[in-house]
């Protein structure tokens, strides 16, 4: 119960019901279970070209013809991989940072995979980075600080997420930097009602 319990997001309770599951399953549903573990942590890997998890040298998106090879999407962590996977609207490449630079956190970009980013960009014939951080203090100290570097390649367009107040949020409700950006960035109401 201590082992489940030590997961994120699973409280004592949780745990408890878990470890009873498991102790009700068949010696074959539970071999499966912790052999699926040990398989996690003996066969994945990080890829080698943009940092996602992967079981071989070279993620899935990253051996994928069908992906545009040159647009790269900068992201955080594995997480924000998945969550732009679902959307199933971005059909380039990623590359992961492994985090953001965070100075009162000790991280610096020395910590992150940014080197191996601008390594990769000399490499490839990429012509969009798209940087895809979370829109905090460190995210756009991250991006900017990877906009400076990256703008020292020529032929690379460096672009980032639209931000703005979400749909169906009062505007009272929107955080600061969110109602700030929306106003620096606004559009016509014209265009903004005829799409």
């Amino acid at each position: 119960m201590n082992a489940l319990a030590s997961l994120p997001g699973v409280g004592r309770k949780t745990a408890l019901r878990y470890a009873l599951s498991l102790l009700n399953s068949s010696d074959e549903d539970v071999k499966h279970f912790t052999d699926s573990i040990k398989s996690l942590k003996e066969n994945m890997q990080y890829c080698e070209s943009c940092f996602n998890i992967s079981d071989s040298k070279l993620c899935e998106i990253c051996r994928s013809p069908k992906r545009e090879t040159n647009i790269i999407c900068v992201v955080e962590d594995i997480r924000d991989v998945m969550a732009i996977e679902a959307t199933q609207q971005f059909k380039g490449l990623f590359h992961v940072l492994g985090g953001k630079i965070s100075p009162m956190d000790g991280i610096g970009p020395s910590d992150l995979k940014i080197e191996q980013l601008l390594s990769r960009l000399e490499k490839t014939e990429a012509k969009e980075i798209i940087l895809a951080l979370s829109p905090t203090m460190e995210g756009d100290t991250t991006a900017y600080y990877l906009f400076k570097k990256i703008g020292k390649i020529k032929g690379i367009e460096v672009s980032t997420l639209s931000r703005g107040v979400a749909v169906g949020d009062e505007l009272q409700y929107a955080d600061e930097i969110t109602l700030g950006r929306s106003i620096l960035q606004r559009m016509p109401y014209e265009k903004a009602i005829h799409g």
